[in-house]
C-alpha cells in the first residue's frame, strides 16, 4: 500500500519556480559560460548578454538548487552542470531542456484544453524550430546508443536480415541493429528533414553500404520493401487510433510472410495510471501535439490483430510488443 502525500509534498508538486530557474538558465547558457573558470555575475551578465543584477538573483538561486557553486562573488559549475549543461561537452543534454523551455506555452494551455477538449498546438515545436529538433534527435541519438543493442539482442535475429526502421530518427536504432547482426541490412524511413542527420549519422559510424535511407511520410507513401522485421520505435504516440490502425495494416502488406514486427513505445497500463512517467507523458503528448495520446500494450494488439498479425507478445511490460505476419492479405 503507498503511503499518503504530505502536505510539503503537495506544494512541492505544484510549484514549477526551481524546474524555469533551470530552464532559463540553459537557454541563457549560463553553464557554458561558466566552462572555463568561476566568474562574477557582472562577468557571466557581460558574456550572455544579461543584465547583472537581475542575473544574480538567478544565480544564487541556482547554488541553492546545488546546480552551480559559489566562493566569494565567483560563481561555478557543479559536477553534473559541468558534464552535461555546457555545450562543449560531450555528454551535454542541455537541447532536450531547451525542447521543455519552447513548450512552456503550451503546457500554459492546459487548463483551457482540459475544459474544452480542444488541442491548443498547431504545429509541433519540430516544425516550428527545426534547429532544435535536429540538436534534440543528436541528443537522442548519443541516449539510445546504450538501449538500442540491448533491443537488438533480445530479438534474436538470423541470417540476412532485412530491417525498416519506420519513423527511425537519426538512425540509431537502424545503427544498433547493424552493429548486433553482421548480415542485417536496414532502411531508416523519415520525413527528409529528418534524414539529413541521418545521413550525417550513419556517415559517421560507416555503414552507409548497409543502411539505405528513404524520405517520405510513412501515413501516405510506399515502404518499399518487403522486410523480414518492421521496427516502430516511439511514433505511435504521435498519430491517432485510427492513424495507428491503418499503419499496422501498411506494415502487414511490407513484410514478408513470417516477418515481424517490433513495436517500442511508452504505454501505459490497464488501468492508465502507471507508469507515473508515462502518466505525465500523456499530458505533454496532449498539449504539445494536434494528435497525439499514449497508449496501452492492448490497444497494440488489438491493431496487430485487426491486420492479420499472429502470435503477438508482450516483450517487456508496457515498452515492447512484437508479433509475427500470418499469410498473405493484402497488397503493396
Amino acid at each position: 500500500m503507498s503511503r499518503e502525500l504530505s502536505l510539503a509534498e503537495v506544494f512541492q508538486l505544484g510549484y514549477y519556480w526551481e524546474t524555469k530557474i533551470l530552464l532559463t538558465a540553459v537557454t541563457l547558457d549560463v553553464f557554458t559560460a561558466l566552462d572555463d573558470r568561476p566568474k562574477s555575475a557582472r562577468e557571466i551578465a557581460e558574456q550572455i548578454g544579461a543584465h547583472g543584477p537581475t542575473l544574480e538573483l538567478l544565480l544564487n538561486a541556482l547554488v541553492a538548487m546545488k546546480l552551480l557553486l559559489k566562493q566569494g562573488d565567483h560563481y561555478a559549475n557543479s559536477p553534473v552542470t559541468g558534464q552535461y549543461l555546457v555545450k562543449s561537452s560531450p555528454h551535454y543534454v542541455g537541447y532536450l531542456l531547451r525542447l521543455h523551455d519552447a513548450e512552456w506555452n503550451n503546457w500554459g494551455k492546459l487548463e483551457e484544453t482540459v475544459r474544452t477538449g480542444r488541442r491548443m498546438a498547431d504545429r509541433h515545436v519540430f516544425e516550428t524550430d527545426p534547429e532544435l529538433g535536429g540538436n534534440v534527435l543528436t541528443v537522442l541519438d548519443r541516449i539510445g546508443r546504450q538501449s538500442g543493442p540491448e533491443l537488438a539482442r533480445r530479438l534474436k535475429l538470423k541470417g540476412p536480415v532485412r530491417l525498416l526502421d519506420l519513423g527511425g530518427g537519426a538512425g540509431t536504432n537502424a545503427i544498433a541493429f547493424c552493429e548486433v547482426y553482421p548480415d542485417l541490412t536496414a532502411t531508416v524511413f523519415d520525413l527528409p528533414a529528418t534524414l539529413r542527420l541521418t545521413e550525417k549519422t550513419v556517415k559517421e559510424r560507416g555503414l552507409t553500404a548497409r543502411i539505405t535511407l528513404m524520405a517520405g511520410d510513412f501515413n501516405r507513401d510506399s515502404l518499399g520493401g518487403p522486410y523480414d522485421v518492421v521496427l516502430m520505435s516511439d511514433i505511435l504516440h504521435y498519430q491517432t487510433n485510427e492513424g495507428n490502425e491503418a499503419l499496422f495494416k501498411k506494415v502487414y502488406a511490407h513484410l514478408t510472410t513470417g516477418g515481424r514486427v517490433v513495436v517500442k513505445d511508452r504505454f501505459l497500463d490497464e488501468s492508465r495510471t502507471a507508469p507515473a512517467w508515462t502518466t505525465a507523458f500523456a499530458i505533454h503528448i496532449l498539449v504539445n501535439t494536434q494528435f497525439g495520446s499514449c497508449y496501452r500494450c492492448s490497444d497494440v494488439v488489438q491493431w496487430m490483430k485487426k491486420a492479420g498479425f499472429i502470435d503477438i507478445v508482450e516483450e517487456e511490460k508496457t515498452a515492447v510488443v512484437q508479433g509475427v505476419k500470418g499469410q498473405q492479405v493484402g497488397a503493396m
